[in-house]
């Protein structure tokens, strides 16, 4: 029996690796995965080694790093020294997965890595450590390809995991009217982010903004999103003191149903943008990261929707200019100019033409099986 190891580090890892994982197992039943995941990991069958709950924090205290190199060295030393996989995935969270790949490596032990770290937005240096240690990059967006294959790496395109995931447009008047909203009247959802570190730098001028636009349009209905990855504590530290009605876990029919969008930069917009709703995207954090991103990018995009269309469709206000007159400003045009409202949902309806519509769980699950068959 073949075994596999798959690492991943967020709630969104996880779902991706999952359907990797139902896909592979629909083509290649001997084979014994285990991996460090979430829910829908361990709902495909994976036996976890561990869960992903200290490995969603962002930030730089020393809690964090001692929790990354310690598990970093237990599942290195477990992969190697005990379960012995004829293929490690990793997926997504570069940080944590390039410096497990190096020991992997040295231990003669293949590694594919399926959604690549963004080393075409920053850090490009890094594609030197995935040329050397990664054996097969399995990437998602149609402009990786050529690059990684531009450094003699071995890439394999599969497509974005959203085209052939993202469920239907929800229906408006049923999605509002279970929600107790109006249908007939303009509603703005705002998206805080999933992590405790974005609920804390964007939640309360989020609120604020939504607040102002409801005194200067009483009419406008305005939703919060919980992101499902959270505890309602976490959430609800950020969020209370407000009316704004909360729903969680629906996430994407909200996105589908809503007027315009407030969000945190993330895969988010691009959701957003497949289903050609018009958004903003702001986002904050401390300044002595922002400045490090300011000397580590390698381009001046931030939001999918723009860094795939190579232009600027959506609005990026970022960093100091996060405020409730730059917020109310854009969501205002987007509301009531039609002209930039039209030119935003074309812009959008361009997004989805430029990505395959290949199933990309599919296709990631067909080279895995190719190479455990060999």
């Amino acid at each position: 029996m073949k075994k596999i190891f798959i690492i991943t580090g967020e709630y969104s890892g996880d779902i991706h690796a999952g359907r990797v994982v139902e896909a592979l197992k629909s083509q290649y039943s001997d084979v014994e995965i285990e991996g460090i995941g979430g829910e829908n990991l361990k709902k495909a069958g994976v036996k976890l080694f561990s869960d992903q709950k200290k490995m969603g924090a962002m930030g730089i205290s020393l809690s964090i790093i001692y929790n990354h190199i310690m598990l970093g060295k237990r599942v290195v030393d477990y992969i190697i020294n005990d379960f012995k996989p004829d293929l490690v995935l990793m997926t997504d969270y570069g940080a944590f997965n390039l410096n497990v790949s190096k020991f992997l490596h040295k231990a003669g032990i293949k590694v594919f890595y399926y959604i690549p770290p963004q080393v075409w937005a920053t850090r490009k240096w890094r594609i030197n450590t995935i040329k050397k240690n990664i054996d097969k990059v399995l990437c998602i967006f149609p402009f990786e390809k050529d690059l990684y294959e531009s450094y003699g790496i071995d890439t394999h395109y599969c497509g974005h995991p959203l085209v052939s995931q993202l469920p239907q447009k929800a229906d408006r008047t049923e999605f509002l009217t279970r929600h107790g909203f109006d249908p007939n009247r303009k509603i703005v959802s705002i998206f805080p982010g999933s992590r405790p570190f974005e609920l804390k730098n964007l939640a309360k001028v989020f609120i604020k903004s939504a607040k102002e636009l409801q005194n200067r349009h009483p009419d406008l209905q305005f939703c919060i999103s919980h992101a499902p990855n959270l505890a309602d504590d976490v959430y609800d530290k950020y969020i209370k003191g407000t009316d704004f009605k909360v729903i969680k876990g629906e996430n994407q029919a909200l996105l589908s149903v809503s007027d315009a969008l407030i969000l945190a930069s993330g895969t988010v917009a691009l959701e957003a943008a497949l289903y050609q709703t018009p958004m903003i995207i702001a986002y904050r954090g401390p300044i002595i990261f922002y400045w490090i991103y300011l000397l580590v990018r390698c381009i001046n995009m931030v939001s999918l929707p723009n860094i795939i269309s190579g232009k600027f469709i959506v609005p990026e206000i970022l960093e100091h200019h996060v405020n409730v007159s730059s917020i109310t400003y854009n969501i205002e045009k987007l509301l009531y100019d039609k002209n930039a409202r039209q030119e935003q949902i074309d812009g959008l309806s361009g997004v989805k033409a430029l990505l395959s519509d290949k199933v990309s769980s599919y296709e990631a699950a067909c080279v895995i099986a190719e190479e455990l068959k060999k």
